[in-house]
């Protein structure tokens, strides 16, 4: 399995903070280069080929590894996966049935928080 690289909004405080906190987490697999975390502002096109822009990651998390594309709680899911103590939030909210709530739930913060950064003036 290749490397996990994270698409991020660093100019979102909630989003900042949240990576810092999952990074903290996986320092290992970051310093062996199994994880990437990189900001989607120094990079607007990185992710062009998938059909994803700036403002696609400013509402949701992004990811790609090995030529695929993940967004929103699937990015959630992968970085649990991956995060001692963590996987069985993965299990638990990766699973067919909870999924898709999962996804709801996720895409609902994740409208909330990008109309609130837009209209604090965060980008």
């Amino acid at each position: 399995m290749g490397m996990l690289t994270v698409w991020y909004n660093t100019k979102c405080p909630v989003c900042d903070a949240g990576i810092k906190f999952q990074k903290n987490k996986l320092l290992r697999l970051v310093r062996d280069g199994s994880v990437e975390f990189r900001d989607i502002n120094l990079e607007p096109e990185a992710l062009a080929f998938f059909g994803s822009d700036v403002e696609a990651v400013r509402k949701w998390l992004h990811a790609t590894r090995d030529g695929q594309l993940f967004k929103g709680i699937d990015v959630a899911i992968e970085l649990w996966r991956l995060t001692p103590g963590q996987n069985w939030i993965a299990a638990a909210i990766g699973n067919p049935v909870m999924r898709p709530l999962a996804r709801l739930g996720y895409n609902g913060f994740a409208e909330l928080l990008y109309f609130w950064n837009k209209s604090s003036g965060h980008w």
